[in-house]
């Protein structure tokens, strides 16, 4: 017995079969039934899923570990702190009231945290304890300001931090007023940035700068986009901004913050326009502009020539109503902050002993290292204020190394001893960084040994052929290589055109003609040595000659600037270096000071391999045969000679038989290179053997996380392997592995965004080409005067050139949007096939004009049997059913091509003259007027144009689609050939491990009737969307008359019917399983290979039969099904698919935390901590935004009766009047509804038993919350009114709405704003305001406070969405009391996270007992349950009768409300809005998607059929098979 396995691998899915058969004694495989098949689903964020998909390289994980970094930022500032504190308080600086806040180590007790300025009297008043600097600083204001301090203004008491730091400088402050000015350093120390980060913000092409500048002056122009009118926006330095704007710009004599980003040239001067104006955009501010501001602050900062105490003090003394904070200063470097402290302290010095006492400074080193001797030996030599400012408040932790992550040199490693057992032991060598002048050099040489010229057009023995290879014309030898090399060594990219430029092809005006083997887009740029020609361009900046950067220089100079982080310290390095080489030390410095980090990149070889091989690879005056290390040396001469060695393979030997003399052994490729010095290429080291399912137990325990540098292929990879083990424990030994990976999962970023795109874009044409052939083909349309050869008809029907639709976005246009509504109501028999698409396609491509005859092609006769799709390479010698390979042609051509190529069909029939239908006649073109005709119709489509001009099929061709396979992941080949291989195997993917595509699959899946399967499987989803709309637009039938799946046309985008259903990629993989070698050698075309063992011919004999096509008796070759039952059996393998889904619940675990010690013998070791309970929080508990509990006044009616128990609470304040009255005289609720009664006149307006009173949220069961949001055009009235906690900024805005008619995207755009914020003292009713960008918005929602202690008990935040990953379901026995009968009833709970963790901590279940009885089932998102039927309720289920079609999955939870969805539904496929929806429904019968609900949503809480799921399901157990049991 045989068995295959079958994988169908994609981002987060497994499908996976198993098909049986046996081997014949002939060798024959026959296939006879499928043993198992299931699909295995990874969920995961459909947003992080789409980004893997499209390319987008943004870590699943980046959120988390920005937030996790500032946490860390935080802790560590609080840790600064408490060092500082305990110096301080040692130092005898810290005030009584806050030492005694404070325990021995410097923190803060519980529910304390005093702040240093402020003391408390004994009356519980708080008092400013720098009551005298305050005065001072009054003083001082009113001496420069008076007008600011006059008539009783207030200044903030904050402000006095910033006199005291300026006052500092030079006086005299109390020992207490410097330990808060040393505190207010903690809490805002600068920024400390890397030079990598700073490049970063850099660019070639463009300079980007934060101005804030004056306007001048202010035009508005004639010129208007939509309802914005276009202003000239003056500046006092001249520059004009031309923008438009939707309220009118009320700026002149303003000052207006704004980016300014000025295109440059290479040499990074300004471009000009014609003009001869300085070519510059502008755009307002925003976040993400922050380094841009910090560079503009430290300017104005340096030219101040103040400290930034200093300066921010002087800038409150000219402007009281300056923001500090975000708006003055933002952020700047640190040595701004470091030097003001510097010379507060050193002038501190003069006035406080403390600062110089020798005894206190080693006291505090005591304190602080206390089993620290050689740092406090260090740190000795240097004084208090050095201490203060280096090792407290501006320490920086050295970043951890990240060497580990580099990877190892696959060749080169190093050999040691272990002390403690005495082995050898072999320690890789880390691959050499990108940058790395040695890499940069192999990187080019491997480049240029690669490459080759193309010579576009070229008659070869008077045939015209196409991109013929003429390299040799142009580098005839190796000194012709050395020379193109070191023309390409200095610089730092290059692109085709700039490189058919080079002098030594001298092509000139001819270069159009030529192309290179890479990427021909004059855009994309292929680097050369950049580390070189960067090197080269800043030493010309310093004066210093070329000539200066030898191989030793430059090397020396690369690895000063790559190690060197600390901008500081780059510059002593490099003043030293200056020194060293007599260069100008000033002029040197600052020029290299600029030049950008190296990114932190690495090759895929050590340093010490590259040396080996690019010996080898080196060519010309760059060879030398002293060059080549002695190893290779050695084996290159045992190579020449012949002689035995056992290192030296035979495949080596081949592979180098032509190389005859050790000066042969240059300008080798770098494959050959490596098989001369190493032996090998791209084989394994080692091969390995895994004899039983324990053995991939064993590699999974040992697998390293993370090692793949790719979460989600590495997550893949790993269940893919646990499902491979699970097969073969239950079913037995694997002989062959059949493999197919989807190719986003090996495709790189850059190629996994050209696939989205040009799958959108495809998508796209498709869909508007659908829309137009309805036009042309449905009478009821009237379609007349349709021109196709009409040049004012051109835009319509060539659909897809630029600026129609070729939008990749997600947003279809509105002009193809009126179209598909259009079509949305037409009889779906009326819509065109796929196949009339690609006609209509194939008619625009080749310009309306047979290929073979150039006579026009009418678009009348365009659908009818008169034109035919014809291969120009036929199928049956060469498979390629790609758009590249198919034209439409008259119908008799067709059949006169039969099976020759394009051009081989002109040449042997030029002049030919063949009847066509209705007695007409066409002429086949000559060879002249075929290659002129291809020239004309087909210049903008090259791929095809090449296929066109073919006579044979090149062996490249095949030998493309042999190597498919390589973009194949490496490591899941070779981890599932351990399985399979033979013994002798020495391969490191084995010959049992046949990789497969999805073009194979696809066509097999054709032939052998399994789209018709899948049909059928899906049908059921599409026939009850009938019913449930009322209409017949989901399904149609087929050229059999067949009832299939359909979509109406406008809902056609993004749909795709094999992904709705899970069960796909099961289907897919007994496909792969059932594809042996044959055919995919025969689908593939290496069996046109001229060398193949067996012929395309014989294969096709081999595996296919003739079957008729159409009903005028063509027929195709149809590959046999492995057995005659397979359709059938697959279909009933798939029925029974029960779909298993990868859980991930853990929401905590204990970690280890290690921490670095000393052994007694003086080792380092990690030590794990052993104090403390240590858990690590698998999931978010909470979102990122705080809020605060507000308590809201807000109004209600009552009766008078509760009214007049909280008179004082009544809104009309006439009647809380009489009513206080009335209650003070002794009036009793009779009486004073009498007297109401009496005095209707006087209280008509008053309704007794509406009385509108206020209340206090506070003191209800409601709880509100508040949070900060920014101002933004979502603030409509309602949103004002309703959502903003301050009735005084709802007031402003309010005002400000009403003069923009009400319309948000007016008042609040950021013009708005700045609008209202000009005005917002008329808006307030001439009270002054501050300026509003941020307001308080609450919501009524149920949240948990943060923690318990300190302040974290009045903070609260929201429970992370898909958190709710607990729903409880209780069950208990309740007696009617009317029949006695005894019932179970349920009730229901989702557990919150943060009660799991705290139960899961203490050892408990998640879910909490109710009234003493635990949970009956607890269900979490993506569990299965059973919906039994009636008949199983009252008898019980039997699991091998078991319904799957009642099977559900749970999707999510909230309160008492559980979500479900059929475990086999993939997506919905029909999901619309409330005014789409009633398109496609008829009268009563309103649903808004599958599920049969009138609102947008893809999961309900009842079953298909009706039942109230969560009342009656059972959970199910369901292995990785899709084995299932009841829970």
């Amino acid at each position: 017995m045989k068995r295959i396995l079958g994988l169908d691998l994609g981002t987060n899915s497994i499908g996976s079969a198993l098909v049986e058969g046996i081997v014949t004694d002939n060798g024959k495989e026959e296939l006879s039934n499928i043993r198992y098949c299931g699909s295995r689903i990874i969920p995961m964020d459909a947003a992080k899923l789409g980004d893997f998909e499209r390319g987008n390289s943004v870590s699943q994980t980046a959120d988390r570990t920005k937030y996790r970094s500032t946490r860390h930022l935080y802790e560590r500032s609080k840790l600064r702190r408490e060092r500082l504190h305990r110096v301080l308080d040692l130092m005898g600086f810290l005030p009584a009231h806050y030492s005694n806040s404070l325990t021995r180590y410097g923190k803060f007790r519980d529910d304390v945290e005093c702040k240093l300025p402020w003391v408390k009297d004994d009356t519980g008043v708080y008092h400013f304890l720098f009551e005298e600097s305050f005065q001072e600083m009054l003083a001082d204001f009113s001496k420069h300001q008076p007008q600011l301090v006059c008539d009783d203004k207030k200044v903030p008491y904050d402000w006095t931090i910033y006199y005291l730091r300026k006052k500092a400088l030079s006086e005299k402050i109390t020992k207490e007023e410097l330990a808060w000015v040393l505190l207010n350093f903690n809490q805002k120390r600068g920024y400390y940035q890397l030079r990598e980060e700073e490049s970063d913000v850099r660019s070639d092409n463009k300079s980007e700068e934060y101005h804030s500048m004056k306007v001048v002056k202010v035009e508005a122009l004639d010129e208007k986009k939509g309802k914005a009118i276009k202003y000239n926006v003056e500046f006092e330095n001249g520059m004009i901004w031309s923008r438009f704007s939707n309220v009118p710009l009320d700026w002149k004599g303003k000052i207006k913050d704004i980016i300014v980003t000025t295109t440059l040239d290479k040499d990074g001067n300004p471009k000009k326009n014609k003009e001869g104006e300085i070519i510059r955009s502008f755009r307002n501010p925003d976040e993400n502009d922050w380094s841009l501001l910090k560079i503009k602050t430290e300017d104005e900062i340096e030219k101040s020539q103040e400290t930034v105490g200093a300066y921010i003090y002087d800038t409150l003394l000219k402007n009281k109503h300056q923001k500090i904070r975000g708006k003055l200063v933002h952020t700047i470097e640190r040595k701004f902050y470091k030097e003001e402290l510097h010379k507060i302290l050193e002038s501190q010095k003069r006035f406080h002993e403390e600062l110089n006492d020798r005894q206190l400074f080693l006291n505090c080193l005591e304190e602080l290292y206390p089993n620290n001797e050689g740092h406090r030996n260090v740190r000795s030599g240097k004084g208090l204020a050095e201490f203060l400012v280096d090792d407290i408040l501006f320490y920086q932790r050295p970043l951890k190394s990240k060497k580990s992550l580099i990877s190892d040199c696959p060749y080169e490693f190093h050999t040691c001893i272990d002390k403690a057992t005495g082995e050898k032991k072999r320690v890789g060598i880390k691959c050499i960084s990108s940058s790395h002048p040695l890499f940069q050099e192999f990187r080019l040489w491997q480049f240029v040994s690669n490459l080759r010229i193309y010579q576009k057009e070229k008659r070869v023995n008077g045939k015209l052929e196409q991109d013929v290879d003429v390299t040799s014309e142009f580098i005839k030898s190796d000194e012709d290589k050395a020379l193109l090399f070191e023309w390409l060594n200095d610089k730092r990219n290059i692109n085709q055109k700039a490189f058919l430029k080079y002098k030594g092809f001298g092509l000139g005006k001819h270069a159009e003609e030529y192309r290179w083997n890479y990427v021909e887009d004059d855009t994309k740029k292929y680097p050369c040595n950049d580390t070189r020609a960067l090197l080269l361009d800043y030493l010309a900046k310093a004066n210093v000659p070329s000539s200066f950067l030898t191989k030793e220089k430059e090397l020396a100079l690369w690895h000063l600037l790559y190690s060197i982080e600390d901008k500081q310290e780059l510059e002593k390095a490099l003043g030293t270096f200056a020194q060293r080489e007599g260069f100008d030390e000033d002029s040197f410095v600052d020029v290299f000071k600029k030049f950008p980090a190296f990114k932190k990149d690495y090759g895929a070889y050590s340093a010490k391999a590259i040396s080996k091989l690019l010996s080898l690879m080196r060519c010309g005056k760059y060879w030398s045969e002293d060059g080549i290390d002695e190893n290779t040396r050695l084996r290159i001469q045992h190579i020449i000679d012949g002689e035995y060695d056992d290192s030296i393979r035979n495949r080596v030997r081949e592979k180098t038989m032509q190389l005859t003399d050790i000066s042969c052994f240059k300008s080798l490729p770098l494959w050959l290179a490596c098989y001369v010095v190493y032996d090998r290429h791209s084989e394994a080291k080692e091969v390995t053997k895994w004899n039983s399912p324990e053995d991939i137990d064993k590699y999974l325990h040992e697998f390293k996380q993370h090692s793949l540098r790719n979460p989600i292929v590495e997550q893949v990879l790993t269940e893919t392997l646990r499902v491979v083990r699970d097969v073969w424990k239950q079913y037995g030994t694997i002989d062959e592995i059949h493999i197919e990976l989807g190719r986003e999962m090996n495709g790189t970023a850059d190629k996994k965004k050209k696939w989205s795109e040009q799958s959108i874009k495809n998508e796209n044409t498709n869909l508007r080409v659908k829309a137009l052939l309805m036009d042309f083909m449905n009478p009821e349309f009237e379609v007349e005067n349709v021109r196709p050869y009409s040049p004012s008809q051109l835009e319509l029907l060539r659909i897809y050139e630029d600026g129609v639709f070729d939008s990749v976005g997600d947003d279809v246009p509105e002009d193809i949007s009126g179209i598909l509504k259009k079509f949305a109501q037409t009889d779906v028999n009326k819509k065109p096939s796929r196949t009339e698409v690609l006609r209509y396609k194939l008619w625009l491509d080749q310009k309306y004009v047979s290929p073979y005859t150039g006579e026009p092609i009418p678009l009348g006769k365009l659908f009818t049997s008169a034109y035919e799709i014809e291969h120009v390479i036929p199928q049956s010698l060469y498979f390629d059913d790609s758009f590249n390979n198919k034209v439409i042609c008259e119908a008799e051509v067709n059949k006169r091509k039969s099976n020759q190529l394009g051009y081989e069909f002109i040449k042997n029939h030029h002049g030919e003259k063949i009847e066509l239908s209705f007695g007409r006649t066409v002429t086949v073109l000559s060879v002249e007027g075929y290659e002129q005709l291809l020239k004309n119709c087909f210049s903008h489509n090259h791929a095809k144009r090449r296929n066109l001009l073919l006579e044979d099929v090149p062996e490249k061709f095949i030998q493309r689609q042999m190597n498919d396979t390589r973009y194949v992941s490496r490591e899941i080949m070779c981890l599932l050939s351990n399985i399979v291989r033979d013994e002798d195997e020495q391969e490191s993917k084995s010959k049992h491990v046949i990789p497969c595509n999805g073009g194979i699959t696809d066509y097999l899946k054709k032939d052998w009737g399994l789209n018709d399967v899948w049909n059928s499987i899906i049908l059921p989803r599409f026939e009850r969307l009938n019913r449930l709309t009322g209409k017949e637009q989901f399904t149609s039938r087929n050229t059999n008359n067949k009832l299939i799946p359909d979509m109406p046309l406008d809902l056609q985008k993004g749909f795709k019917k094999k992904r709705i259903d899970h069960r796909h990629h099961a289907m897919d993989a007994i496909v792969i399983a059932c594809a042996n070698i044959n055919i995919v050698n025969y689908l593939n075309n290496s069996s046109a290979c001229h060398d193949a063992k067996t012929s395309r011919y014989d294969l096709r004999k081999l595996l296919c039969h003739k079957c008729k096509s159409d009903a005028d008796g063509n027929s195709n070759w149809v590959i046999d099904k492995p057995w005659p039952t397979f359709t059938q059996d697959v279909q009933e393998a798939i029925q029974q698919i029960v779909v298993c889904f990868k859980q991930n619940l853990r929401v905590i675990n204990r970690t280890s935390n290690y921490y670095q010690h000393y052994d007694s013998e003086g080792k380092k070791e990690y030590v794990p901590q052993t104090n403390g309970d240590s858990w690590a929080i698998r999931k978010p508990l909470h979102k990122k935004t705080l809020y605060g509990e507000v308590n809201l006044r807000k109004v209600k009616e009552v009766s008078l009766a509760e009214a007049i128990k909280s008179v004082q609470n009544v809104r009309n304040k006439d009647l809380k009047k009489r009513l206080s009255l009335m209650l003070h005289q002794g009036y009793d609720l009779k009486q004073m509804k009498r007297y109401f009664e009496d005095n209707k006149d006087v209280w008509q307006d008053i309704n007794l038993s509406k009385i509108e009173i206020y209340y206090f949220t506070q003191n209800t069961n409601d709880r509100y919350f508040a949070s900060r949001a920014s101002v933004d055009t979502t603030f409509n009235r309602k949103k004002i009114e309703e959502k903003i906690t301050d009735t005084g900024i709802q007031k402003i805005m309010i005002r400000h709405l009403e003069s923009k008619e009400e319309n948000p995207e007016l008042a609040f755009s950021p013009d708005g704003i700045d609008e209202m914020n000009q005005n917002i003292i008329s808006l307030n009713n001439g009270a002054f305001h501050h300026p509003i960008y941020k307001v308080r918005v609450y919501e009524k929602a149920e949240k948990f406070a943060v923690g318990k202690k300190g302040n974290k008990g009045s903070k609260f935040v929201e429970a992370a969405k898909g958190t709710n990953l607990f729903f409880a379901i209780y069950e208990e026995e309740k007696t009617d009391e009317a029949t006695g009968e005894v019932k179970r009833v349920r009730s229901y709970a989702t557990i919150p996270l943060n009660v799991a963790i705290d139960r899961q901590k203490q050892g408990l279940p998640s879910a909490p007992d109710k009234d003493g009885s635990p949970a009956k089932y607890v269900l979490s998102p993506n569990d299965l349950v059973y919906v039994p039927t009636q008949d199983e309720l009252e008898k019980g289920i039997v699991m091998s009768n078991i319904d799957k079609s009642r099977i559900y999955r749970m999707v999510d939870s909230s309160g008492t409300t559980v979500n479900f969805v059929p475990e086999t539904m993939a997506s919905i496929i029909f999901n619309v809005a409330k005014d789409e929806a009633v398109f496609y429904c008829n009268g009563e019968n309103f649903i808004q998607n599958e599920i049969g609900l009138g609102s947008l949503q893809s999961k309900n809480q009842k079953a298909v059929t009706g039942e109230m799921i969560k009342e009656i399901c059972v959970p199910l157990k369901v292995d990785r098979l899709g084995n299932i049991s009841i829970d």
